[in-house]
């Protein structure tokens, strides 16, 4: 009996250690975790972008570049995917799949107002604008061998109008109504994704495509440096298309971007739009603040990144925003005088 006693009395007593010793070391993480806490938490972010022929994509990848640079002071890991484009982008940010994303300025505006591709769901009032970007062009280019030089010879043509979930696919079919032409009925419609339209129209697929982008771009350098030769076709009935539609304007694109187009003249006619940077009003201000901080603040860098930013101003990137401008880019905005 004396020896379970003692047995027992031992137990305890190294129970009585095993919590001191627990309750020691419970402290000690207590205190490296207020420790922790001192620095920022992680936060991660996805930013939107589109095909990896585009601008979108090399500019999301520009954004989160600077942004992860200074991921230790501001605790934001920064990653990029390639989607659908605009519309696509919009969505995921309204659903909450995505924290960031590059859409069209004209996808803007109709998806704050709730038309277009919004018509069912009505205006998405949490949409956020950040800042805007480079200038984009509709622009149509066709196989010179299927006798295209206007937009009426589209007509029992196979042409590429986008994807859906694509910004440039209402562009193009804005062009086309403006010229008389309905998409469904007038030709033969493909809805291919951005990447695959130049091989195909090489491989005498497809015979024209429609394309929104800023330049110089991937998708036109291959599409018209294959044997098929390729032609950029002007854009008629611009000022009817204005008229109807305030967020367009009259642009020219170059063809010193383009060597191996045939086209002879210097530029083509047509219309275009800006890239503009969205978020979600639910996307936290400080996450907003930090990144429009890092691009603003290294803005000659960023513009560095791409040929489609040459020219881009810090006052340019405040334009074409039909959605209110989120706090945390505001905060930052007035602090820097551009508001």
């Amino acid at each position: 009996m004396k020896k379970v006693r003692l047995l027992t009395l031992f137990v305890i007593l190294l129970t009585a250690i095993a919590l001191a010793i627990g309750c020691g070391e419970k402290k000690e993480d207590e205190k490296a975790a207020a420790t922790d806490s001192s620095k920022p938490q992680q936060t991660f972010v996805t930013i939107g972008t589109g095909g990896i022929t585009g601008v979108y994509y090399p500019t999301g990848g520009a954004i989160a570049k600077i942004v992860n640079k200074k991921r230790a002071e501001y605790g934001i890991r920064c990653t990029v995917e390639s989607t659908g484009g605009s519309v696509f982008n919009i969505n995921a940010i309204m659903a909450g799949d995505l924290e960031f994303g590059v859409a069209q300025s004209d996808r803007q505006y109709q998806a704050t107002k709730g038309i277009a591709d919004w018509k069912d769901k009505g205006p998405q009032e949490d949409l956020r604008a950040v800042f805007s970007i480079h200038a984009e062009t509709v622009d149509l280019i066709a196989a010179i061998d299927a006798n295209i030089n206007s937009l009426a010879d589209l007509k029992g043509k196979r042409v590429n109008i986008g994807n859906l979930g694509s910004g440039y696919r209402q562009n193009a079919i804005d062009a086309l109504e403006a010229n008389g032409l309905n998409w469904e009925n007038d030709f033969h419609a493909e809805s291919l994704k951005a990447a695959e339209a130049p091989g195909l129209i090489q491989d005498g697929r497809i015979d024209a495509a429609f394309y929104t982008v800023g330049h110089p771009s991937g998708y036109y350098k291959e599409a018209t440096s294959g044997v098929r030769k390729i032609k950029f076709v002007p854009i008629e009935n611009i000022d009817s298309l204005l008229a109807k539609y305030p967020y367009y304007a009259k642009a020219a694109t170059l063809m010193k971007n383009y060597p191996g187009a045939a086209n002879t003249d210097d530029a083509v006619d047509t219309f275009g739009v800006k890239a503009t940077f969205v978020t979600s009003a639910k996307v936290a201000d400080e996450v907003v603040y930090a990144i429009t901080k890092e691009v603003f603040d290294n803005f000659e860098d960023f513009t560095k990144l791409h040929p489609a930013y040459a020219g881009l101003t810090k006052e340019a990137m405040l334009t074409g925003l039909s959605a209110p401008i989120h706090p945390g880019a505001m905060k930052y905005y007035k602090e820097v005088g551009l508001q």
